[in-house]
């Protein structure tokens, strides 16, 4: 080989090397959720969207690369001081996207920097016009107004604030032993109210069982003494009605009261016996007709026969 032919061969071996770069450097690929930023000899062309691109070798170049997920940025902790002179540490999360790549790009050389001052400027606006109470307690409130600030400064950016959150607001070491102490306080007397209301309310019940139970004693008492009292009305009735029926004799009712003797003698307390006159007579119309009787016993005892009175035996009636 002469040295024309090696110098053509290396001349050739320089254009293909060349033509090569100038490939690699015209064809892009984009992937997805990103665009890029060209720009033709220092000046803004287009925007390369996910896929394959071609650019002009040596004269456009790429000058950023957008990611256009939502992000997130969690920001150091803040002293900021409340209305009430105290300082108070507070950690933010913050959630946004771009929206715009080419504001993104211009407008603003570094929009995450920029969104953490604006955050941390707004904040201490919205903290200092709030005392610690009412700061630990609106959050919500105070989410909402950084949320609006934010996207309404950083839309000129092409950036979107989605969300912002307040992740701890922690006030000095003093401060939080002294609520420890007043929340403990707090839960004291909570829990002591509670205790009291839980024993009024048990006697409150124990009073009304008591009272439902005596006032169903006392009914259960009143009707056994009408259902007693009707017995006993029931009983004298029929006892009235069969004696009025059977119109006994004097005699059957001291036999009667002779029977029920031994009851009323049962019992150690019972040592004054009540008779009534007219069963007193009736007793002695029975001791008579028992005397008589013995008479005509011992006399038919000694005669061997009992003689009849002389009107049985002629037949008369005695009664007449």
């Amino acid at each position: 080989m002469g040295a024309g032919e090696a110098l053509l061969l290396v001349f050739g071996g320089g254009i293909a090397l060349i033509v090569l770069i100038t490939l690699l450097r015209s064809v892009r690929i984009v992937p997805q959720q990103r665009m890029d930023v060209v720009e033709r000899l220092g000046k803004y062309h287009k925007v390369l969207t996910p896929g394959l691109n071609v650019l002009m070798p040596f004269l456009d170049a790429v000058r950023t690369k957008v990611d256009m997920r939502e992000q997130v940025v969690s920001f150091p902790p803040q002293p900021v001081i409340t209305s009430d002179n105290l300082v108070v540490s507070i950690d933010t999360v913050l959630y946004f996207k771009v929206v715009d790549p080419v504001r993104a790009t211009y407008e603003i050389a570094n929009f995450l920097q920029a969104i953490e001052q604006l955050t941390v400027t707004t904040l201490r606006n919205v903290i200092g016009s709030l005392d610690l109470e009412k700061a630990l307690t609106s959050r919500e409130e105070i989410n909402r107004h950084l949320s609006g600030v934010l996207d309404e400064t950083t839309g000129r950016w092409g950036v979107k604030v989605t969300r912002v959150e307040i992740k701890a607001i922690e006030p000095p070491p003093s401060i939080r032993d002294s609520m420890e102490k007043q929340m403990r306080a707090e839960r004291d007397k909570r829990a002591q109210i509670l205790h009291a209301e839980g024993i009024q309310q048990s006697q409150i019940l124990t009073a009304e069982g008591e009272k439902q139970a005596a006032v169903l004693r006392a009914e259960g008492d009143r009707q056994a003494r009408i259902l007693a009292a009707e017995g006993q009305a029931k009983a004298v009735s029929t006892v009235f009605d069969a004696i009025h029926v059977a119109d006994p004799d004097p005699k059957v009712l001291a036999y009667q009261y002779l029977q029920a003797l031994p009851q009323i003698a049962n019992g150690q307390s019972n040592k004054v016996w009540i008779v009534p006159v007219e069963m007193t007579r009736a007793l002695e119309g029975i001791g008579g007709a028992l005397g008589g009787l013995a008479a005509m016993t011992e006399t038919t005892a000694k005669t061997g026969s009992a003689e009849e009175p002389a009107e049985i035996a002629e037949g008369k009636d005695p009664s007449s």
